[in-house]
């Protein structure tokens, strides 16, 4: 931190210097500023860099804040990016229906730019052909309802696995680090689908490596970076936040291009009953909209790269929130056990189809969610042209952030916004769902950029949630009380929770 701090004050230090390059298009965006959406004043050069940088590097914080004074469509000058932040259900509904495409764009921050570029890139591709053709694959062949009801038994395995692996974990009465039985979870899940087998165990370096490297990438990454605001310093990397991003991102790479490796090198293990996500990257040739002959080496990698980090990281920390929100909230958990004991008796596994007869099981996941959207501000968008949204001009290449976080927490659209309460999504009146519809809920975005895997995430959450809830009752590590836990948030591209959740499982007896 020390090191980010003396950093980010010597680049500051040098706006002085920055002034002559940067006073005519400051000059252009002060005559603009009567049409671009409100917000505070810019200082020169530097902008509004400085109410980024509060409510201690929590953006979606400050902004969410800047916002009830300015408005939910609010303009801020981060040094030479212009950014419109979004912060209203009603304004996200206008962007996602009425400007979809031309804000359909992708900000590609410094600490995202690698030496392999990213045209194989699902996340950070540029709104394109190339991009519409991964999208139709993945959209077609990997979460499409037929591909997912046959992959059903693979979660299911994955899942039960976890149990076991809880199971054995609790012999010893000792707390344990409840995250990283999600991530292990969800990474052998996506060795499933793309490898058919499983990559990891408990004591796997490999997975420990993994989930070390890909959080602290999604760490760095989310960190504000002067290097993005004042293009001059790109060359110097002031706070290192592109070199420790790329160094974790690069071994996160080398780790699932290991398992490539091998796999292309060896064929599978194990004799398949149906087409892995790797044989369908293989043996792809397009889909008649567009030419296209196979995938290059480094595109499938990224591809495969992309499942591991951008797939374990959100999952582990939507489930690590949940079971934190259940453990401060004792009464809730008690409430969702209930309803999973009665429909599931003791000793029988918790299987997909039932998760249509656990309302409150669902209710708890998306309250999760609303409180605790895994990406505060969605991937960045942008403008690829200028356009008129709500009656302000929106500038080419803008850069357009959706604060989900604050959408949230909005008291206009939610009673108690900061409690947690899964009982609002049993109300019938609120018919929220997963699918970008309902723009008060959009944890997983909307429009042409929605997550292509909200499908298989939609499946999973709620039955390794309730797996777990079900076969263990859970007691807070180090006897420490639900109203004493640490609730904060570690910023990063997803939002962790800051302090890991530990607590003693104990195998459920029904008496």
């Amino acid at each position: 931190m020390d090191y980010e701090i003396a950093g980010l004050v010597m680049a500051l230090l040098l706006w002085a210097a920055a002034w002559a390059l940067l006073a005519q298009r400051t000059r252009r965006l002060q005559e603009e500023l009567g049409r671009l959406p409100p917000g505070p004043r810019p200082w020169p050069v530097v902008g509004n860099i400085f109410q980024l940088l509060g409510a201690a590097f929590a953006p979606h914080q400050s902004f969410a804040k800047l916002a009830k004074k300015h408005g939910p469509v609010m303009t801020l000058h981060l040094g030479s990016m212009t950014t419109v932040v979004i912060s209203s259900s009603e304004a996200a509904r206008v962007m996602f229906k009425n400007h979809d495409v031309v804000l359909a764009g992708r900000k590609i921050y410094e600490s995202m730019k690698s030496e392999i570029g990213n045209e194989g890139s699902l996340i950070t591709a540029q709104y394109g052909p190339r991009w519409r053709m991964l999208r139709r694959l993945c959209t077609t062949e990997f979460f499409a309802a037929a591909p997912l009801d046959a992959m059903r038994g693979v979660r299911a395995k994955c899942v039960h696995q976890m149990v076991q692996y809880i199971r054995d974990a609790a012999a010893n009465g000792l707390g344990i680090d409840v995250g990283r039985f999600f991530f292990l979870m969800a990474f052998n899940l996506i060795g499933n689908l793309i490898f058919s087998k499983d990559l990891l165990d408990p004591e796997s370096e490999t997975g420990a490596k993994f989930f070390y490297h890909a959080g602290k990438a999604m760490e760095f990454a989310g960190k504000p970076n002067v290097a993005d605001f004042l293009p001059m310093l790109k060359r110097v990397d002031p706070q290192g936040i592109r070199r420790r991003t790329q160094f974790h991102v690069k071994r996160g790479f080398d780790i699932a291009g290991e398992f490539l490796k091998e796999r292309m090198e060896k064929g599978s293990s194990v004799e398949k009953k149906r087409r892995d996500y790797l044989d369908v990257l293989l043996e792809y040739g397009g889909d008649g909209e567009e030419e296209h002959v196979g995938f290059a080496p480094t595109t499938i990698n990224i591809i495969v790269f992309e499942m591991f980090s951008a797939g374990t990281d959100t999952t582990t920390s939507t489930l690590e929130w949940a079971m934190a929100e259940l453990l401060h909230n004792p009464q809730t958990l008690h409430k969702v056990q209930a309803e999973l004991r009665t429909a599931i008796p003791p000793g029988k596994k918790l299987q997909e189809e039932d998760l249509e007869h656990l309302p409150y099981l669902r209710a708890v996941i998306k309250e999760t969610l609303r409180l605790h959207p895994p990406l505060p501000f969605l991937v960045p968008h942008m403008a690829m042209d200028s356009c008129n949204m709500l009656g302000f001009h929106v500038p080419k290449e803008t850069q357009i952030l959706v604060n989900v976080w604050a959408i949230g927490r909005d008291p206009k659209t939610w009673k108690d916004p900061l409690e947690f309460r899964p009982e609002r999504f049993l109300d019938p009146d609120m018919a929220a769902d997963y699918k970008g519809r309902h723009f008060e809920f959009i944890p997983f975005g909307s429009g042409r950029r929605i997550c292509p895997a909200l499908p298989l995430a939609s499946r999973l959450m709620p039955l390794t949630l309730g797996s777990v809830l079900h076969a263990f009752d859970w007691v807070l590590a180090d006897g420490l009380k639900p109203a004493e836990m640490d609730m904060r948030e570690r910023m990063g591209i997803t939002l962790r929770k800051a302090v890991p959740v530990k607590a003693i499982p104990v195998p459920y007896v029904c008496l």
